[in-house]
């Protein structure tokens, strides 16, 4: 019989074996993923961080997993500046898209004004409020 293991973490060993395992399935399935982290990071003149956008790209896709621009900064277009230089990074990858998800006390409507469509949302995640998935095809 087989016995399952509930914890918070486990050992990198397993973990990297699971993940190799997930991995090569994938690849015998839909081909080299060609995952590619990328970073953009938006500085004040005084060097001090402004703003920033984390994500990979994975098969032809780009995820966005962060946009964040510091308050003092808000307003000022940098957060279309830096989803815009990520889409340009994604078509220079060979993307055809940008996919993304926002809490609806975030900036789903954002989103849509810059192109975005919706294409999922879980209501009360977390309670009162909706997760929304939202992605921009080139």
């Amino acid at each position: 019989m087989t016995t399952l293991t509930v914890s918070t973490s486990i050992d990198d060993e397993t973990a990297r074996f699971i993940g190799d395992g997930l991995n090569a399935y994938n690849y015998d399935a839909g081909g080299p993923h060609n995952d590619q982290d990328l970073w953009i990071v938006a500085r004040s003149d005084n060097g001090a961080v402004a703003g920033g956008l984390k994500g990979s790209s994975e098969y032809t896709w780009l995820f966005v997993e962060w946009l964040w621009v510091s308050r003092a900064h808000r307003g000022e277009g940098l957060g279309q500046r830096l989803l815009g230089q990520a889409e340009e990074t994604a078509r220079q990858r060979g993307c055809i898209g940008v996919h993304l998800d926002s809490y609806t006390f975030q900036a789903p409507e954002y989103y849509k004004r810059l192109g975005y469509e919706e294409f999922g949302r879980i209501d009360d995640y977390p309670a009162g409020h909706s997760r929304v998935w939202l992605k921009k095809r080139f």
